[in-house]
């Protein structure tokens, strides 16, 4: 989503007169595009592998598939405000992670609120995302000041008198250094020293076990001691 102002969003109602209302709602509010309308679950599995949606009104009973078998068969699952005529399933909907639930027939103030609820959720997340992306630290390598960004970077393997850098989609950084202080660069919550030869990125771990790490493929090893604080940092 390129405007954090303007959510594409989708009906998925098996009710057209519902659709219509919800249709309503959405023009009256500035921040909402409309992209698609659904009248059931199989539909609109298929329709969003094809149009990006960020929000999704959704029915819960539906015909063959309910709401809650739509979104368990979704991979990428969008921001979903429940739209049903029922209470029971309020609290089952929060399992899903709503943003909000909404009853038939819609109030106006109350849509409204839920959708306030989707845009400061999608603001904050694209804050989160973009102050993660510029974080940063300088390093020495070749004679030249260079800034390594620490999302993109992968792990640390020690090198004699030199630490190396292993980033995504770039050729590894050498750095005169010794593992201790640079180690003393990175913030503890992301990075996590294993091995005495090894620091990780948290964020890049894809599997572990209790003698290794696997990222991108790459097994790096775990000191026995480290066990008990990766699981603990990888678990949190």
């Amino acid at each position: 989503m390129q405007d954090n102002s303007i959510l594409k969003c989708a009906i998925v109602d098996d009710s057209k007169l519902q659709r219509l209302a919800i249709v309503k709602l959405i023009e009256e509010h500035s921040s909402l595009e409309l992209v698609a309308e659904w009248n059931n679950a199989i539909e609109t599995k298929n329709g969003l592998l094809d149009i990006p949606v960020d929000l999704l009104f959704l029915d819960i009973e539906m015909p063959i598939l309910t709401g809650f078998d739509l979104l368990d068969d979704l991979e990428n699952k969008p921001k979903t405000i429940f739209v049903t005529g029922k209470t029971k399933y309020a609290f089952k909907a929060f399992d899903y992670d709503a943003i909000d639930y909404l009853r038939k027939p819609l109030k106006r103030d109350r849509f409204n609120a839920a959708v306030e609820k989707a845009l400061s959720q999608t603001k904050m997340a694209a804050t989160s995302k973009s102050a993660e992306n510029e974080d940063y630290i300088f390093v020495k390598s070749n004679l030249k000041k260079r800034k390594i960004f620490l999302n993109n970077l992968k792990y640390v393997e020690a090198l004699g008198d030199y630490v190396k850098l292993i980033m995504d989609n770039s050729d590894p950084v050498v750095v005169l250094a010794t593992m201790k202080s640079f180690e003393s660069q990175l913030p503890s919550e992301r990075f996590l020293r294993v091995h005495k030869s090894y620091i990780v990125n948290l964020k890049k771990v894809e599997r572990y076990n209790n003698r290794n790490i696997e990222i991108d493929q790459e097994q790096i090893p775990v000191s026995r001691h480290k066990k008990a604080a990766l699981s603990e940092a990888l678990s949190s």
